[in-house]
């Protein structure tokens, strides 16, 4: 509001000079009355980066504890996600302070997921990528049980997905990490390359191409720090592209044959 006045009072008395300088003065008194003095925009790139780690590592530590235990393999699944950070040793500590908040047996989810879509919740790759980190979680001890699963409903309605959406997403994100590593070799490989892309051997050529290029986009670098990711976790995004690269790859050599 007081950008627009501004630029209107500086045009009437100085020309196109004061107009752009009451422009600039405005929206310093509009940040400063919608934040404060020094205040952060709350939607701001930054303000989103630490939400969503907070977020996805109190997550992880509750989706860990949902069957009762914590595994060794889901322990080392939260290690190896911190290396590909490459966090510091002091952020490490933070890392585990937020896991082990959300191992507590009586912590509830809501307010943090609350807080994570008042400041994530109008970018929808952010949603879905802590969706997909959750979900490879949840598959880093092999397989998800019922609780894991359970929760994982929950977590994905509070994000704004119903279960048959969820569902659809889980089973891409499974098919994904059969070729995590590598292509896979097993005999119902290019079975799970379409269930990788969300599609089946009866889409078209077009159809397949299109879910592909879909499911790239969306693992994006560039459009994933734009709407807020912390730029140390691009490298898992970018593990779930060649993962999906590579079931496309394989669905395209077996059509060419």
């Amino acid at each position: 509001m007081f950008r627009l006045v501004g630029a209107l009072i500086g045009f009437y008395f100085y020309g196109i000079f004061g107009a752009f300088l009451g422009y600039v003065l405005g929206n310093i008194v509009d940040r400063i009355r919608a934040y404060g003095v020094g205040g952060v925009n709350p939607l701001s790139s930054g303000h989103r980066q630490t939400v969503f780690l907070e977020t996805i590592f109190i997550l992880m530590g509750k989706l860990a504890k949902a069957d009762g235990h914590i595994s060794k393999d889901e322990i080392a699944h939260v290690e190896q996600f911190m290396q590909k950070l490459g966090m510091s040793a002091e952020h490490r500590q933070q890392g585990i302070a937020l896991f082990k908040r959300g191992t507590v047996p009586d912590f509830e989810v809501e307010p943090t997921l609350k807080q994570f879509m008042a400041v994530c919740g109008h970018t929808h790759s952010l949603k879905q990528m802590l969706l997909v980190y959750l979900i490879v979680m949840a598959l880093s001890d092999g397989r998800i049980d019922s609780a894991e699963e359970r929760l994982l409903i929950d977590i994905a309605r509070q994000l704004g997905y119903d279960q048959a959406a969820f569902q659809h997403m889980l089973e891409m994100v499974l098919n994904q990490t059969h070729f995590s590593g590598g292509q896979a070799s097993s005999a119902t490989a290019l079975e799970d390359a379409y269930k990788a892309l969300g599609v089946s051997k009866e889409s078209s050529d077009q159809e397949v191409k299109r879910a592909y290029r879909k499911l790239i986009s969306q693992y994006h670098p560039d459009k994933l720090i734009g709407q807020g990711l912390p730029e140390d976790m691009i490298a898992v995004a970018t593990e779930q592209a060649k993962e999906v690269q590579l079931a496309y790859d394989l669905i395209a050599k077996s059509r060419k044959q």
